[in-house]
This record gives C-alpha cells, structure tokens and sequence, in this order.
C-alpha cells in the first residue's frame, strides 16, 4: 500500500520508503492491497484479486473424531494453539503469479485454525476476517512474480449449508469424511482463490488411518503405509481444475482399476455398501466415454473414473475432475450427466456462477442424446413433454422451468433450480433445430475444443454459436429461451 509522507527532497523520501518496505528490497515497487473477491453476483466474497494461482500443493493428515466442532473464532493474525486431536491438519502451499505490485492479498479460507504462514519461505504476518485471510508478505510482491504462499493449520473442517440449502465444504461421512466444493466449499478444508475463474494444477497428497483409503482427482502418484498402519496417498492433476471440483473422499472403498478401449485409465471407489447395485451401471464407464468423445470431442483429462459412497452421505451428485462423486448407486442417466460435465463444466468452466446454465444445460442435453442414442425418448420428444408440461410428474416442477432465464438465475438460492438445466438444454435444443444435426455437432465439440481448460460465459457462447452458423437467426432464441421471462411462445 502506498504511503503519504511529508514533501522531502527525493533522498530522503526514498529513505523513508525503505523503512516503511514500499521502495526498499523490490527495486522500488510501491504495492497496494489485492481486492477481497471478484464481484461474482452472486457470491461476491468469492475469489481475490490481484494474483493468478498457477498451482496448489496440498498436505493433509486425518485423524477421525466424533466429538469436535467446527472452531471459527480464529480471527487473529498470530498463531492458535492446536487442537488435540486434529481431525485435520494441512499444509497448502499456493504458487501464483501477481498481477499488480501487492502490499497484502487475500486467501479464502472459512474456520480452521492458521498456526504459521510464509510467503517465499519468510514470515509473513495475517489477520482472519469471515472466510478472508489476508496476508502481507514481508515486502511488496512485484507484477509479474511468481511467488508461494504457504499456510499450516489445523482444526475441524467445516460443513458450509448454501442459499439453497444444500451442504458442501467438508462433510462427515459414516466411515470417514468426505470434501465437496461446489460453489465455495473448497475453502472450508484448504487456503484458496476459490472461485471458478482461477484455475490451477492441484498435488493432494493426505494420510489417512489404518485401514481407511483416500481418493481424490487425477492420477495416483504413489501409496505409502507407514509402521503404525497409517497410509498416504499422492493424487496429482496435472490440467487446470477450479477449486470447487478438487475432492478428497475419505472411507472404506472397492477399488477397480480398468482401461477404456482406447487406454485410458478408469478408477472407481465405490463404498461396499453400495458395490452391488453400483456394478452394472458403472460398468457403463468405457462405454459412455467412447460415446461422449465421438459427439463432444477428444476428452480432455488423463483419467477418469467415479467414487460412490453411501447414499445419504451427501444430497447431490458433483463432477469432481476426472472422478465423479455420487451419492449412492447411480443411473446411467446421471452418470452420463456428470461424465458429460468433465467437458462441459471441468474442462471448459464458467467465468462466473450466473454462468451455470452452461454447465447443467450441456450436462442435461448429454442425457437427451443419450437416451435418443439408445433406444430412448428423442431429444425432441423430451423437449416437447417440457413444452407441454407432461415431462414430470409434479405440476409444480413442470412449472418451474419457467421461473426465470436459465442465464439469469434470481439468486445465488436458484443457480442450480430447474430452469438452469431443463430449460439451458431446452436453449441447446432450439440451436440444433435452427442449424441441423451436422452444424450443430460442430458447435458443441468447436466450443469444448475453443476454451479447452479455460473460462468462458454466456456472452462468449452465444457469440460463438453465431460465428459458426453465419447467416442463422438467433436473436429470438436468446430474447426468448436464454434471457427471455416467462414460458416463451413455441413458433
């Protein structure tokens, strides 16, 4: 942060510079504070500015307990005196890449306790605010660096309910525990940018008692049990992933490791309470990938697989990069839906949370063409039984898909409602009406292929689909399906 100070001749301002660390010991760089989130509409605490995380390196150790609560009274900038015992404790070492001269940055980080932090291996000094964690480095970290903040702590890891009351962050499972983020979970188990737009490459390496596993994204670098029984798994995603798809899922698991016809590897952990009803669909596995690259494109990731725990662990499915979580055995239909997301979602992610509809709606519509693909109601069909109000079995829920847009939830309660996925695949529908099956193909794998481990919105897409149909009208499908109130009026 820039400094006044008295007219002086240049000499001794600078003098004085040194002493307050804004001109001394980074050539002369005068830095100002990151701002505390990105804006978002609707989670605008979310994210930071003022640094771009390239990649995280976590260390966790997990001891199960059945009588500690979260602690979130830390708001001190000095050390907390541990817990003991510690369900948790971490080590999370972020690499970024400042994009302005910073004096002091955020982290997003909700309870837990910070017991030491560094920045460059030096001592940096923090204060807690809420989910905000702000740091001042020594001195002022200059645009352009790369620099590693690296934060311990400890303590008991929160379950954050949503507007929509769903549950995320960190949840108790029966056997153990189980991490999901989306859409600001991440931060109640590890230090982060959380928010979609800062993607980074994740290592997540954590120890876990005798007799318990631990599965997270990527590949699984390397399992390692120790004389007392306790065992470390290494997981590394080496694509950028946005913090609310990294997971850990922490139980008693069936492991099965195959290949997809094409080599890819497929891990699945599946609770064995659920392995006998899970067996059949996720079978499915090599065979919804071969079809998913055929009509989305080359996939994206080096793995994929699922993790099934037990039913009523969580209340949602959620497309964890490259390992799906689902709770309880799943249908084939979602889990097409959720493989679907890890173009549409994972590789390809939305700049903000209004930009869901273009993760659910391609998620949804990959469950049309599945089941058109398959003996199943056509697209068309599906998209006519919504129309009509006929497609549920609740009148109410027919009528919800017309609450509002589907890229214009109402709040941050409704961006997962139905309007979101029924009626976003409703807006895809109307695209290939207008273009035809060959054009419409080339659409949907061009725009997976253009913003391949990037961020894009609804204004790229549409902007995208109109360069690759030049000539087609789409001005009535956005003013009435995308953005348009109300049920519009089937031409």
């Amino acid at each position: 942060m820039s400094r006044s100070v008295p007219l002086v001749p240049t000499v001794t301002a600078c003098a004085l510079a040194l002493v307050l660390t804004a001109c001394g010991g980074t050539g002369g760089v005068h830095g100002t504070a990151g701002s505390a989130g990105v804006a978002d509409p609707y989670f605008p605490k979310a994210g930071n500015g003022g640094y771009d995380v390239t990649h995280y390196t976590l260390t966790l150790a997990y001891t199960p307990s059945t009588s500690d609560t979260p602690d979130t009274s830390d708001t001190s900038d000095t050390p907390d005196t541990p817990h003991t015992p510690t369900p948790l404790t971490g080590t999370t070492t972020i690499t970024a890449r400042a994009t302005q001269n910073l004096s002091a940055y955020d982290l997003d980080l909700k309870g837990m306790r910070v017991n030491s932090l560094t920045v460059d291996g030096k001592k940096a000094s923090w204060t807690r605010t809420d989910q905000e964690l702000t740091v001042r480095p020594p001195s002022t970290v200059p645009q352009g660096k790369t620099f590693k903040t690296t934060v311990h702590y400890s303590g008991t890891p929160e379950t954050i309910t949503d507007p929509d009351g769903s549950e995320e962050g960190w949840l108790p499972t029966a056997d153990g525990a189980l991490a999901l983020g989306e859409p600001t979970g991440a931060m109640a188990w590890f230090p982060a940018d959380d928010h979609p737009s800062d993607k980074a490459t994740y290592d997540i390496t954590i120890t876990v008692p005798k007799g318990l596993q631990a599965v997270s994204n990527g590949e699984l670098r390397t399992e390692k049990t120790a004389g007392d029984g306790r065992t470390t798994y290494s997981w590394r995603m080496t694509h950028p992933m946005a913090s609310y798809l990294a997971t850990v899922a922490i139980g008693h698991y069936d492991i099965t490791r195959t290949t997809t016809k094409n080599g890819l590897p497929v891990y699945v952990a599946v609770d064995p309470q659920e392995a006998a009803a899970s067996r059949k669909v996720l079978a499915k596995i090599p065979e919804i990938m071969e079809w998913a690259e055929y009509n989305f494109g080359p996939y994206p990731f080096s793995s994929t697989g699922a993790i099934v725990d037990r039913r009523g662990d969580a209340g949602y499915a959620l497309e964890t990069q490259t390992r799906p979580f689902f709770p309880g055995a799943p249908d084939t239909a979602t889990l097409v839906h959720e493989l679907a997301h890890q173009w549409y979602g994972d590789s390809v992610t939305p700049e903000t949370w209004r930009d869901m509809w273009l993760n659910e709606g391609f998620a949804t519509y990959a469950e049309w063409l599945w089941a058109e693909d398959h003996d199943g109601d056509t697209a068309q069909q599906t998209f006519d039984a919504l129309y009509r109000g006929t497609y549920f079995d609740d009148k109410r829920d027919n009528e919800e898909i017309w609450a509002f847009p589907p890229a214009r939830p109402t709040s941050a309660a409704h961006i997962s409602d139905s309007p979101v996925y029924e009626r976003g695949a409703m807006v895809l529908h109307k695209i290939r009406q207008t273009v035809g099956d060959a054009r419409f193909y080339d659409i949907v794998q061009g725009w997976a292929a253009a913003h391949r481990y990037g961020n894009a919105n609804t204004a790229d897409f549409t902007a995208y689909v109109q360069k690759m149909a030049p000539g087609k009208d789409f001005s009535g499908i956005w003013k009435d399906w995308l953005y348009g109130e109300g049920k519009p009026a089937r031409p």
